[in-house]
């Protein structure tokens, strides 16, 4: 297939998946997410023995969620919006193979999350991470509040979302958000011979490592995952969000009720 914001290329057993919005420093919108879903499965029919996630351009990984986009959504429609990212970032969680984010800029909120939802995830020597949702008046709707507490510990998480922290990579690395860093100029050698060394290992036992990792709390993180997706949708429509997003999107302190 053909899209007009993702990139599926392959080389040999390797597909990487590149979000293709410069411009808007890859943020995710409506046919960006509907786009890597078909691009994830397009992966998956192919027998992908690794699939790498990664940005176009410098400056970002993914920067987030298209905040214009959101800033009116109702609850119903943000019930919606939360739905496509989950399923998104489900599609990569349970993806047959290995997953690699390689984080080579801006990885905020949603793009934070995306990272969150790959087995493993490098990041350039440049990148800020983070879940900054709160300083938007709403939570993180794609996972993070499930995934990111299993992946840094549970104090370390509620500091990352109550705070809005934004960690670079050696910071990020410290608290276990991410496990390798590299220069900026040797991210993508770096990504490629992990992603060969991955796709050289036996499928079938790599799929069936990581279906039993995944197994672990299984059944909490499935009604939590509901929980957040209810909870995130609930707090379209409030001042908070409504003043959060506004801010954002005209470059001022936001002043919340």
């Amino acid at each position: 297939m053909a899209w007009d914001t993702v990139r599926l290329d392959w080389d040999d057993d390797v597909a990487t998946l590149t979000i293709d919005r410069p411009d808007a420093l890859n943020a995710l919108d409506v046919a960006t997410l509907e786009a890597m879903e078909e691009a994830i499965a397009e992966a998956a029919d192919g027998d992908a023995r690794t699939l790498v996630l990664t940005g176009a351009g410098d400056d970002a990984f993914i920067a987030g969620a298209d905040i214009g986009y959101m800033q009116e959504l109702s609850t119903e429609e943000a019930q919606e919006w939360g739905e496509l990212g989950h399923s998104v970032a489900d599609a990569l969680e349970t993806f047959p193979a290995p997953t690699i984010a390689a984080v080579n800029g801006y990885a905020f909120g949603g793009g934070c999350e995306m990272a969150l939802a790959c087995d493993l995830r490098v990041a350039s020597e440049s990148a800020l991470i983070g879940n900054t949702e709160i300083d938007l008046g709403i939570i993180p709707g794609w996972g993070a509040t499930q995934r990111l507490p299993r992946l840094v510990g549970d104090e370390t998480a509620r500091r990352l979302i109550f705070l809005g922290e934004r960690l670079d990579a050696e910071s990020a690395a410290e608290v276990g958000l991410v496990g390798e860093v590299v220069p900026d100029e040797d991210l993508e050698s770096t990504v490629t011979e992990l992603a060969n060394r991955l796709a050289s290992k036996p499928p079938f036992a790599l799929q069936a490592a990581k279906q039993s990792i995944n197994q672990f709390g299984e059944g909490s993180r499935t009604s939590g995952l509901d929980y957040e997706k209810r909870t995130f949708a609930s707090l379209f429509g409030s001042h908070d969000q409504r003043e959060g997003m506004s801010a954002f999107l005209e470059d001022r302190e936001p002043s919340f009720e």
